[in-house]
């Protein structure tokens, strides 16, 4: 019977100072998020975008879900399911430049289509 099992089940208390620090962290990456838009990285604008949403979604789900006191297992699942998906759709992305301009018109028009 593992530990888990054994009585009754309590829900794990967390700090508010905990609580706050992550909001305050989440807040922060919120505005920098924001703040990347202006900043013109090139092909590197996407995959920074998906880094801080990588971030940002492994402390909710570490800290709001509890997954930081729980067995250390569950969260490594959860930090590479997070990375699977940041580059699956970093990857898909990186494609969709190749053809956005041939679905509407004149809707890159900096870019020459080879007919």
């Amino acid at each position: 019977m593992s530990k888990h099992q054994e009585g009754p089940a309590y829900a794990h208390v967390v700090p508010v100072r905990t609580l706050l620090g992550v909001f305050g962290a989440l807040m922060f990456l919120t505005v920098l998020t924001y703040a990347v838009t202006y900043v013109d990285l090139g092909a590197l604008n996407i995959w920074v975008a998906l880094g801080i949403a990588l971030v940002k979604g492994t402390l909710v789900a570490l800290v709001f879900m509890h997954l930081l006191w729980d067995r250390k297992f569950y969260a490594v699942v959860l930090v590479s399911a997070l990375l699977c998906v940041m580059i699956f759709i970093g990857i898909a992305l990186l494609d969709s430049g190749q053809y956005q301009a041939d679905l509407i018109p004149n809707f890159a028009p900096g870019i020459t289509l080879r007919c």
